[in-house]
């Protein structure tokens, strides 16, 4: 008896393990943050080359580059090998023995970015894929139920491009997707009144889903309610954050700054560089700009030598780092507008600090994001495709000028609704107690077997 009060009275025990890319892990640290607030014990499974930067093998040797699309390497050569021995070993080896665990999956990229991939099957059947050369790219796709009127081929991700619909690549995240609704639970960093049609439609296929996002807001609320408001929150960046930006920004206008940046993995040619650089020049508009070390594609060393003369050209109208403290930067009175590259935790730190979007996607979820940051929620404008210092400068000047302020109110009113659904009695507040609650009753039922 005194064993069963013992084993009820004990915390459960959560294993946090994250595909190992900083938009993940990010978005999972701050969910196992939230869980540690609420009692539970937490284990944090991290990839050597990651924990080397802040372990099990993220299945490729030490000094390989990681930029680019190297990521897609490892989750068709890797992930389903290397990773998933690595993880049984972990749960094998604990203390005691981690076996017949409950399992949720935390899908950290956008629920229309879920459904679509969810769908693929469905949009091959239809003949809807694939795609018949550039003059099909603005065609509907019609199968993805929820989103029936606005996905149009060019805003699917992008492994949807290629003319084989066997690709290995497609049918990995086909299965990974679908697999994912087998779990005991599915978790969305998003909030139901972002995104309510959507998880409409993914709860037919899996009853038990929780919205808790946006978790950045969400820990925010919930830290500042332990600690007080001026509780100083640790950075969980792959990156090293050069904070002196945030002293250029404070000498700004208000909302007179774009912010660009293109986030942790994207990598960008020289030609595509100098052609944004110019778009942002030939705006007049200020703008803070994050060029990532060897994120710049040239040949021998070229695409740093292009950085350093920019930053000559346009010192007197621009400031440029290596990496940012994007949420602060974001919530700086100075910054008006934010170019970004659709990544979804860019997204909803966007939305939640009420900042226009200019949208540049590159790959993955970051296309069917850009769609419905233009096209759904009208908070933006999507430059997916394309990229032309005409056409940056144009959507430059309407987000901070001409139509700044039809942006500004439409960004506004949607920080507005999403702050109050992780203020509490918010629905992701709510939606988060639930999952908590239901994790002590999963470890209970565990613990009586």
């Amino acid at each position: 008896m005194e064993q069963d009060r013992s084993s009820q009275s004990r915390p459960p025990h959560v294993l946090v393990f994250p595909f190992p890319l900083q938009g993940h892990i990010n978005s999972m640290i701050k969910l196992a943050e939230l869980l540690a607030i609420a009692g539970f014990k937490l284990t944090f499974l991290n990839s050597h080359h990651n924990h080397e930067r802040l372990t099990i093998t993220d299945g490729l040797p030490l000094d390989h580059p990681r930029s680019g699309n190297w990521f897609l390497d490892m989750l068709e050569d890797t992930m389903e090998l290397k990773m998933k021995e690595s993880l049984r070993e972990v749960i094998v080896n604990s203390s005691p023995p981690e076996l017949g665990i409950p399992i949720i999956i935390f899908r950290t990229s956008s629920p229309r970015s879920f459904w679509v991939s969810y769908s693929i099957p469905d949009i091959i059947q239809a003949g809807e894929l694939p795609i018949n050369g550039s003059e099909d790219m603005d065609r509907l796709i019609t199968t993805v139920p929820g989103m029936e009127t606005y996905l149009r081929c060019r805003d699917l991700p992008t492994f949807c491009r290629k003319l084989d619909i066997e690709d290995s690549i497609m049918k990995l995240v086909v299965k990974q997707t679908r697999k994912s609704l087998q779990a005991d639970a599915l978790i969305l960093n998003t909030a139901e009144e972002l995104d309510g049609p959507i998880l409409s439609q993914i709860r037919t296929k899996c009853p038990r889903v929780y919205a808790v996002g946006p978790l950045h807001a969400q820990l925010n609320t919930r830290l500042n309610a332990k600690h007080g408001e001026s509780y100083d929150h640790f950075s969980n960046t792959l990156w090293e954050v050069d904070k002196s930006c945030i002293f250029w920004l404070n000498k700004q206008p208000n909302r007179s700054v774009i912010y660009v940046s293109f986030g942790s993995i994207t990598s960008t040619s020289r030609e595509q560089l100098v052609e944004l650089w110019y778009g942002l020049l030939n705006s007049k508009t200020k703008f803070l700009l994050v060029v990532r070390p060897n994120s710049v594609i040239g040949k021998d060393g070229e695409g740093e030598d292009v950085v350093m003369e920019l930053m000559e050209k346009s010192k007197d109208r621009s400031y440029i780092v290596n990496w940012a403290p994007q949420e602060a930067v974001l919530n700086h009175p100075a910054v008006g507008g934010f170019f970004t590259h659709n990544g979804w935790n860019s997204t909803l730190e966007s939305i939640v600090a009420g900042v226009p979007m200019i949208c540049w996607p590159y790959f993955a979820d970051q296309h069917v994001n850009s769609r419905v940051v233009s096209e759904v929620w009208k908070i933006g404008l999507d430059m997916k495709d394309v990229c032309d210092r005409k056409i940056v400068e144009k959507m430059v000047n309407d987000v901070m000028v001409d139509r700044k302020e039809e942006f500004a109110k439409s960004a506004y009113e949607m920080a507005k609704v999403t702050n109050q659904c992780v203020n509490v009695g918010g629905s992701s507040y709510s939606n988060l107690d639930c999952l908590v609650e239901d994790i002590r009753i999963m470890s209970l039922k565990k613990l009586t077997k």
